[in-house]
């Protein structure tokens, strides 16, 4: 999971992009970095900046005032495979053709035959492990195949067709290339989410992209819509706009997570608001608790902060019950369920959260969570619940049962580390340590979705009910993500001078 933006202004986009990016911070605590371009007395020059961790700690004001530029793209990132190498920071960089950057968000399911063709077709070299470089490569050669001194639009809409042939999986990728404009484009299927906006200014429109609307918003960019599965959209240095479709077949089936857990709820996604979607969420939740607990001894509906707010508002609703907030929330401590090592989320679970007694002690509460995905926090919570002074603790996930891991982006783990994979729900109760525990049913968590958009007849729900979309995921590649994703493989890589930078200045 990661954040993506870009923007084309008339005026520089140094501190546009810095801020747009500490908007999107919560899809990517590992690393962060930005790459602008703009003319010089001796032609177009490219800076980039990039390195591990947030967004206020890898820019300075020295970083800042190098960013140079009218336009530029900037990204944060989870790692997807467990790499937390600055060297895997991105955006990544090639000087040909005409100079490129790209930053990626998603994950490329055939990467290795990629890597493979790279490297033997193509005559590329790759420098990291990451998928994203081999996607900017894989855009370079096409450039060149189609272009010479001078790209139009139509050139560049026909190398990502090939892109889209070569390339598998999901991703939404944004690209600057220096001297033409800024390119977004967006995988066959929809899967990860980009949006387009526009900014009038008295010296004309500025443009922008980024993985969520509550970037444009904060930036005062008006959402003009979502880049549509296997379209392109490339913004030229006059700011001209121009879109085309650039993948034969297309199935809309964006990502059920964002709406659960990804996306920030005041985002807009493939014209769903998250915040609404999470309030159904929690009245088809509470329906399902009312069909199969019936009277249940409740006295009040906690909600674990932030993500499950908007759904256990309406689960006490609906239940006619008092809903309190029973933990206040430490807001500089990473989100638990990518964290490496199984130590280090529990001890970061009890830094994160501490529970308020006054609202535990002596009653039966029923806590309510956007979902359950090792189940570690969720056996943290349940224990703070207890030792608070609660009587019975009653557990509600938001999401159904997690039970397979994510190939398109998600750095979600292994399968055998998922607390619901091969479990029925009363044991993984027992795991937990509540009296009860239920899960919102599958369709429940669609039709939320859906009713914000009935033109989308599917999401991509691999997470719950282990179907790839893209029809390449087998027993044998899920086998080697889940080597490179379990906590006993996953094992940090030094950092190198491609990586770590003051600022990285081109000349072009």
């Amino acid at each position: 999971m990661c954040g993506i933006i870009g923007i084309l202004a008339k005026s520089p986009v140094n501190q546009a992009i810095y801020d747009g990016l500490t908007v999107l911070q919560h899809r990517g605590q590992d690393a962060a970095g930005i790459i602008t371009s703009g003319k010089t007395n001796d032609g177009q020059r490219v800076y980039l900046r990039k390195d591990n961790g947030l967004v206020r700690d890898v820019f300075h004001e020295r970083h800042m005032i190098g960013l140079r530029g009218n336009m530029g793209i900037g990204h944060v990132r989870y790692p997807t495979a467990g790499c937390d190498s600055p060297a895997e920071a991105q955006p990544f960089y090639v000087n040909s053709p005409h100079g490129l950057a790209l930053a990626h968000n998603g994950n490329l399911t055939n990467a290795d035959q990629l890597k493979e063709q790279l490297f033997r077709e193509d005559l590329r070299h790759l420098n990291t492990q990451s998928d994203s470089e081999i996607l900017l490569n894989v855009l370079a050669h096409e450039l060149e195949a189609v272009g010479g001194l001078t790209l139009t639009p139509d050139d560049i809409f026909r190398a990502v067709s090939m892109v889209h042939r070569r390339c598998r999986g999901g991703y939404a990728v944004v690209a600057m290339i220096v001297g033409f404009g800024i390119l977004a484009f967006r995988d066959p299927f929809g899967i990860r989410p980009i949006v387009y906006g526009r900014h009038e200014t008295d010296d004309g429109p500025g443009h922008m992209v980024a993985s969520e609307s509550v970037a444009l918003d904060m930036l005062g960019y008006t959402l003009v819509r979502d880049i549509a599965p296997g379209e392109a959209l490339f913004i030229d240095m006059n700011g001209e706009v121009h879109t085309h479709r650039c993948a034969k077949k297309t199935l809309h089936t964006p990502c059920l997570f964002e709406y659960v857990y990804l996306a920030r709820p005041d985002s807009m996604l493939d014209g769903i608001a998250v915040h609404k979607t999470r309030l159904r969420m929690g009245e088809r939740l509470a329906s399902k608790i009312i069909r199969e607990w019936g009277e249940v001894d409740i006295d009040v509906v906690i909600p674990i902060p932030d993500t499950s707010r908007q759904a256990a508002l309406q689960v006490a609703h609906k239940l006619n019950l008092k809903y309190r907030e029973g933990f206040i929330k430490n807001r500089y401590i990473p989100r638990t369920f990518i964290m490496p090592g199984q130590a280090e989320r529990k001890r970061s679970v009890r830094q994160k959260l501490n529970a308020i007694d006054l609202e535990f002690r002596g009653k039966n509460v029923l806590l309510v969570d956007d979902s359950i995905v090792r189940g570690t926090t969720s056996q943290q919570i349940v224990q703070m619940a207890r030792e608070a002074g609660a009587r019975r603790v009653y557990f509600a996930s938001a999401a159904p049962p997690i039970r397979y891991p994510n190939v398109y982006g998600i750095d979600m783990p292994s399968a055998t580390e998922l607390v619901a994979n091969g479990r029925e729900v009363d044991e993984i109760a027992a795991i937990t340590g509540a009296d009860r525990l239920i899960y919102q049913d599958l369709q429940d968590l669609i039709e939320a979705a859906r009713e914000g958009n009935p033109k989308i007849t599917r999401f991509e729900a691999s997470v719950f009910d282990g179907i790839y979309i893209t029809g390449d995921v087998n027993q044998d590649y899920l086998g080697r993500i889940e080597q490179m994703r379990a906590d006993g493989a996953k094992q940090k890589m030094a950092a190198n001078d491609l990586g770590s930078t003051e600022l990285q200045t081109y000349s072009l």
